[in-house]
């Protein structure tokens, strides 16, 4: 995924009202970190969102999503979502309501500082 400034700038406005969210380049674009874990990923033209795995099957049939899939594998949990599945604001919001949803239960890869 490239950086997208029109479609970051989107979900950071999305994230604006949470305290703790910090913004990382990795995947090739920006991720949004909230609480310290993996939220949202804004790539050129798609976001990939962490959601719960239990809802995987049920998400992915829904339009413009599909399973992350990287050398190979695919990840359960992950999914893009192209520019035709989040077209508008509402759009982007239903994808960022699910990954913050889950965020309150993943857990964080941080390394604790002893």
């Amino acid at each position: 995924m490239a950086y997208n400034e029109k479609l970051t700038a989107r979900i950071r406005e999305a994230l604006a009202h949470l305290p703790k969210v910090e913004e990382k380049r990795m995947f090739r674009g920006v991720t949004f970190m909230v609480n310290d874990k993996m939220c949202v990923t804004a790539g050129d033209n798609k976001i990939m969102c962490r959601i719960d795995p239990a809802m995987h099957e049920e998400v992915i049939k829904k339009k413009g999503c599909e399973t992350v899939k990287m050398r190979g594998r695919e990840y359960r949990g992950y999914v893009y979502v192209s520019e035709e599945g989040i077209k508008t604001k509402k759009d982007l919001n239903y994808w960022i309501q699910l990954a913050l949803e889950f965020n309150k239960l993943a857990k964080s890869s941080k390394k604790k500082k002893k």
